[in-house]
């Protein structure tokens, strides 16, 4: 355990869990060399827009559940002055480890009884700790964070039936679902959790979010939050280019440039 969490009481620390033990499988030659989370968005590593945004919503204790290249990130993370002073638990949870099996090796490290659990592949701009306080308050057993996101496809809009639009790269929160029309909601990767969810039997599962959520959603009170910001998952070389090429004038790549300048404030 990092010596800093001395330093406050277990009641005060606000615990935020960021997966970043996966191999960057579609990043190729980049990600042979680098984990995730260490790749760069205009010069600065996706781990530290992560680490400084939940610093800015008054997380204060942070695990890295670490496998594919994890001395990079704990090179990285114990060389950078401005993590010093962060209550930073780097784990080590093995490379072929699957993210279930991951969280249940880091459980009884979590400090606090609701958490934040994230992806490392994800930059985000979002009033976190306001939701978290709500979550706390109303008795939420698990909020499932929500966003826009980019369908990088093409779209045909109708109205009552009619062909009026068809649009490319078209910003999105939710889709209908052919399952009773049942609106479905972006998921960011995010969500904030009761501690006791984590009593369940889940660490054999293949796919953490897949096979354990439907059973966690018809056993404890869930909730769900639309993220009124800016959230962008880093899935391959081509979304890591648009936020570091002002050619492609994508409007994320001046939302990054506006969220870097309000982290280094």
């Amino acid at each position: 355990m990092n010596s800093y969490q001395n330093d406050f009481n277990k009641h005060d620390l606000k615990t935020a869990v960021i997966l970043c033990g996966g191999k960057g499988t579609r990043l190729g030659l980049l990600g042979k060399k680098l984990p995730k989370s260490l790749v760069q968005v205009q010069k600065k590593t996706i781990l530290w827009f992560i680490l400084k945004s939940l610093k800015k919503n008054k997380f204060n204790h942070f695990i890295l559940p670490v496998g594919y290249k994890g001395d990079k990130i704990r090179k990285y993370v114990k060389s950078n002055k401005i993590f010093r002073k962060y209550n930073i638990d780097i784990v080590e949870t093995g490379i072929k480890t699957s993210i279930a099996k991951r969280i249940y090796k880091i459980k009884n490290h979590i400090g606090s009884r609701n958490f934040l659990l994230l992806n490392g592949d994800a930059i985000f701009d979002a009033n976190l700790s306001l939701e978290f306080n709500k979550h706390v308050k109303n008795k939420f057993d698990i909020t499932f964070i929500c966003s826009e996101a980019e369908a990088d496809f093409g779209i045909v809009e109708t109205l009552n039936g009619k062909i009026v639009n068809f649009q490319r790269n078209l910003d999105f929160r939710s889709v209908k679902t052919e399952n009773k029309n049942f609106l479905g909601h972006v998921y960011s990767g995010m969500a904030l959790i009761n501690k006791k969810i984590l009593n369940e039997n889940f660490k054999d599962k293949k796919n953490f979010e897949k096979d354990f959520y439907p059973t966690v959603i018809k056993k404890y009170r869930s909730n769900i939050y639309n993220l009124k910001g800016f959230w962008y998952a880093m899935d391959n070389i081509k979304d890591i280019d648009s936020l570091n090429r002002k050619a492609n004038n994508k409007k994320s790549y001046f939302m990054i440039k506006k969220l870097l300048k309000k982290l280094n404030d």
